[in-house]
Parts: C-alpha cells; structure tokens; sequence
C-alpha cells in the first residue's frame, strides 16, 4: 500500500471543523487504534481514499448498498430525477413507486411512512404505538440499537459498546423511566416484566437479527414465544429491520423467520446508499397518523424524490437477484469458516459470527484485533472498525475478493 499521506493531511484538517473530525462516533476509528480512512470514491465492492489505495469494501455504509458502489443502473436513473431539481416538499410519484415495491414484498404492510433516517422511523413507530394504545412503556433487549433516541440510548450496542458508554450523558432519567429491558433470549425476564407492567406496555421493539453487538444471530423458538406474550397483552411487536429489510430476502426477515410484526421499521438498503427510513403497519394502525389521525410526524426531507428514486431503482435492480440471496449467504459462510479454521490453527481465540450475509469478529484482547485489523487495512481489505459492528457483503463481491481477503487476514492472523 501507497502511504496515507493526503488522508492525514484531511484528517487533521477535518479535526480543526468537526468533533473528532468526525460526523459518527465510530467513524474515528478509536477501537481499531489507527487513524480513519477518508474515502474519495467507491465502484462494485472497492473504496479508494485520497492517496489512490484500494480497498475491498465490507462496510458498505453500514450495509446500505447491497448492489456494491455506484451501481450503474441506479446512478443514471438518480441523474435523471436530479435534472428536475433536488425536492419539492411534496409528494411525488418517486415515492409512490417505492412504497408500492416495499409493500408488495412485505404483504403485512398497509401503509407506510417515509423518513430521513432508521432513528426517525424508530421514533416514530414508537410514537404511534403509544398514540394507537394509549400506553406508555417500551420493552427493548440489551445490546440492541434503535438509534440515537434519548429513551432507547439505554444498554444499546454499537458506538456506545464500541465507546465502553452505558448510556449517553445528556439523557435526563424521566426520559428513560418508560423503558424496559430484558436480556434477549431471556423467557422468564419477559414474562415477568409482563407480569408486572403488562397492562402499561406499548409495544416490544426488536431486532431480528442484531448487529450492533457483533452479528446476534435470530432466536426463532424466543421470537415466537415474544409474538405470543404480547398478542396476550394486546402489546404492539416493532421489528426493527433498518439493518435487516432486504437483506436477507427480497423483503422482510422477520416474515422470512414466520414472525409477523405489528410495526416495521426499515432504512438503509431501500434508499440505495442515500438518507432513508421507513415504518409501515396495516392500515388500522398507520391511520392514527396525522393527517388521518391525532399521533403527529412531519419530516422537511421526507419522500425527497432523488432519495425515492435511489431507492426504487436499487429495489428494481435486487428484484431481478431474488435467487442469488442464497449464494451470497453461501459465499459470506465461506469466508466467515475460511477466517474462523485459520484462527484455530493458529491457537488464537477468535469468535466470528455469521448469518445470512452479515459477519462479525470478536477477539479475546482488543489489542489483537487491532493489530489484525490495520494488517487488513495495510494489505487493502477494509472490516468494520470495531469488533461490535457487523461487516456486509454486497452481490458486486467477488470470489476473487473473498479469496484475496482470506489470505490477507491469514498473514494478518499470523502477526498476531
């Protein structure tokens, strides 16, 4: 690899004008131990920073483009809708076009509401399961992240676990009094957290397969067990699939899993890398919204028509790779074994967790994966930046790809 020096140059300069030179806590890659990449552009499954290295890409942002970067397709469908100008504040038929592909993938869906990021669609499927209940409580599971919202900042994973944080500073105690928590899994925890407050529960919000704690495989046995608890306490269930919808399928993973959630949170993916979140829920539900209903949200950048378009043409593009879903989990399977085998050759405590097209790497001291991890960077692979985020793969990898990163974290294994 070429030496970083346009890219620290930006950083430092980056760090006079943002906090940490950052816009997102993980982004300043403290846990990895090294200084950040500054991406110039990306194209299929590469990234390349200022000073020209190329980097095998398992970020994806976040695990947003799973078509790869800058698939073709949807850049010149995005240029056309962009000629028009950027948005309006109105409805537009970009939109129209989105909610109607999303919600004949996802049947359960009567109605959707977009927003501008997975945070706003958490808040605001919380918000209308307490407008449509009338009650006030919320049960969420440790480890788990719904966004940044002050009351659901309580045992999240992701940046707070990546930053050793319990919860947030800044978040007052009446703003979390109504949150609950249980260890996932946890039956007993469940039923008698019920038991005590069932009558005042809103709505149960999980993830089905977590990935902000490293990848937290579903749980089918405990989700079924939850769908029924809740029915029983006419509580509403929000799948929270801003990380998961379309990734795992062409749609839902938890009507995949035969788990039918009251409210669905989705984000990511269906913006084709671009500001996005959505929830949806049958129509007796969403109705409660405003305008039809007394539970307000308004959003200035909603259904923005470029965002719209990114997401539909991405959407289009998925469709016509319905049947790869299943190869892409193989290959991901492969890698994840391939990584798992080399670090049992070599004695190193290694735990690398997989399901679908999603990996995560746990070591025993975090020093070890920091030396693993700038190994990966300065032979041209690019992993998430802390062991509590799930890496991605995108149907623009390669088998090439996977068998070059294979062999990179073997000599990466090796310097541990």
């Amino acid at each position: 690899m070429a030496k970083r020096t346009i890219d620290s140059e930006l950083f430092a300069e980056a760090r006079e004008y943002l906090v940490g030179g950052v816009n997102s806590p993980v982004r300043a890659f403290n846990y990895a131990g090294c200084d950040p990449l500054i991406i110039k552009k990306g194209r299929d499954s590469k990234v390349y920073d200022y000073d020209g290295n190329k980097y095998i890409d398992y970020v994806l942002s976040w695990g947003s483009l799973i078509l790869g970067h800058a698939n073709p397709g949807v850049i010149k469908d995005i240029k056309k809708v962009i000629e028009n100008g950027l948005g309006f504040g109105t409805t537009n038929e970009y939109e129209v076009g989105l909610a109607e592909i999303i919600m004949k993938a996802i049947p359960f869906i009567g109605k959707i509401r977009f927003v501008s990021s997975g945070t706003e669609a958490v808040m605001g499927a919380v918000r209308l399961a307490r407008g449509y209940t009338k009650r006030d409580k919320i049960l969420k599971f440790e480890r788990s992240y719904h966004g940044h919202a002050d009351y659901l900042l309580v045992k999240a994973g992701s940046g707070l676990a990546t930053l050793g944080l319990p919860a947030s500073a800044g978040v007052p105690h009446d703003f979390i009094k109504d949150t609950l928590i249980s260890g996932y899994g946890d039956k007993k925890a469940v039923r008698n957290i019920f038991k005590k407050h069932g009558k005042k529960i809103a709505a149960v919000i999980f993830e089905p397969c977590g990935g902000n704690y490293g990848v937290m495989p579903p749980d089918i046995d405990f989700l079924k067990y939850l769908r029924a608890i809740i029915a029983k306490n006419r509580a509403l269930l929000i799948a929270d699939e801003v990380m998961t919808g379309f990734r795992f399928d062409f749609g839902s993973l938890s009507w995949k899993l035969g788990i039918v959630p009251d409210i669905i949170c989705l984000g990511k993916i269906i913006g084709g890398g671009l500001p996005i979140g959505a929830y949806g829920a049958k129509e007796e539900i969403m109705n409660h919204l405003a305008p039809l209903g007394d539970v307000y949200q308004a959003s200035t950048f909603a259904g923005n028509p470029v965002v719209m378009q990114s997401g539909l043409s991405t959407l289009r593009e998925l469709g016509k790779l319905k049947n790869r879903y299943s190869f892409l989990s193989e290959l991901t399977g492969y890698l994840a074994e391939s990584i798992r085998e080399s670090a049992k050759e070599r004695n190193i405590e290694l735990v690398v967790k997989n399901f679908g097209s999603m990996f995560s790497l746990k070591f025993k001291e975090k020093r070890q994966f920091q030396r693993f991890y700038r190994k990966l960077l300065g032979s041209g692979v690019y992993f998430a930046q802390s062991e509590f985020e799930a890496n991605f793969l995108s149907f623009s990898h390669t088998r090439a790809d996977i068998e070059k990163t294979i062999c990179v974290a073997k000599i990466a294994l090796d310097a541990i």
